[in-house]
């Protein structure tokens, strides 16, 4: 039977939307952008007929990488101006359509952390998409140089600066997120978490000190749109009072539950169905060391009941 343009055009877009839109979503930390840019480069590209492009999958990373790096340039007086600490919007995995192909080399969960996409926003645009390019996606520098249009010699070095940018100590870094060198163990997250939680709501402010490290640090991006932390919380005790606060004023029909948030275990509330904030975590010593937690409405929209599984 012969597969006729439109459908081999279909086949190329089931094959290589998982990879397309885990790039975009790994250059710029929004998962509705993300979503925009991969739709987008889809359609460019069968204008321009994949049925004489030699290597499509190469072909669409390099759209992809173009217009990630133009979304980025044109976000980025939006990103001076941003209120409080900026962090990336929650990946929640409900549905098949973003989850990764076990057997790719770009499955790394730990490159999905929250902490690791911070790491990636101190890079530039160019040293981004060759990162991740090479680190996560194991391209081959040949192949890096004709996507972001450089040499193979010069994107080696791109990737070896980059590398070592964020790879630096904590005190010779502008952020204050350790780089993340392995993927977390999952049963030892969740388990932390629901011990966290179940501290947390019988006010058992002493279990939860054990839970959380002395130095521990949250992270709380409100953008200006809602009630937020402008500056990160220092501290397990001053993090304590704050999420204690919290929980005292909760709305009714507030419910929160443990989910996959980034390949990783975080919390995901609602509010009479309303996405109302997503919280991740980041452990180390088998204690939680980093909370992370958006309450942005703009960046929880794509969490909204119904619209979660498009």
């Amino acid at each position: 039977m012969e597969i006729t343009g439109a459908e081999a055009s279909e086949q190329i877009y089931l094959s290589y939307r998982p990879l397309m839109f885990s790039l975009a979503y790994r250059m710029l930390g929004s998962v509705m952008d993300a979503e925009d840019v991969v739709q987008e480069a889809f359609l460019y590209a069968n204008e321009t007929n994949l049925d004489h492009v030699h290597n499509p999958k190469a072909y669409l990373c390099k759209i992809v990488t173009n217009r990630c790096i133009d979304n980025l340039r044109s976000a980025s007086k939006n990103r001076e101006v941003y209120i409080g600490p900026w962090l990336p919007e929650p990946l929640v995995t409900l549905s098949t359509d973003h989850q990764i192909a076990p057997d790719l080399a770009y499955s790394h969960k730990e490159s999905l952390s929250t902490a690791y996409l911070l790491l990636l926003q101190q890079l530039s645009w160019v040293e981004r998409a060759v990162f991740l390019l090479r680190e996560v996606l194991q391209y081959e520098y040949d192949e890096i140089a004709d996507i972001v249009g450089k040499s193979s010699a010069n994107c080696r070095q791109i990737f070896r600066r980059a590398k070592n940018a964020i790879s630096l100590p904590q005190e010779e870094r502008a952020s204050e997120t350790k780089l993340p060198l392995k993927s977390q163990d999952v049963k030892q997250m969740t388990a932390v978490v629901e011990q966290f939680v179940q501290a947390l709501v019988s006010g058992n402010i002493a279990q939860l000190l054990t839970i959380v490290k002395s130095d521990a640090i949250l992270y709380s991006d409100g953008g200006g749109k809602v009630k937020a932390a402008t500056n990160p919380i220092l501290g397990a005790e001053r993090i304590a009072m704050f999420l204690s606060g919290i929980l005292a004023k909760l709305p009714e029909g507030y419910h929160a539950n443990l989910m996959t948030v980034n390949e990783q275990t975080g919390l995901v509330a609602y509010v009479n169905n309303q996405p109302h904030n997503v919280m991740t975590f980041q452990l180390e010593d088998g204690q939680i060391k980093s909370f992370y937690l958006v309450v942005n409405p703009d960046k929880l929209k794509h969490l909204e009941i119904g619209q979660t599984e498009a």
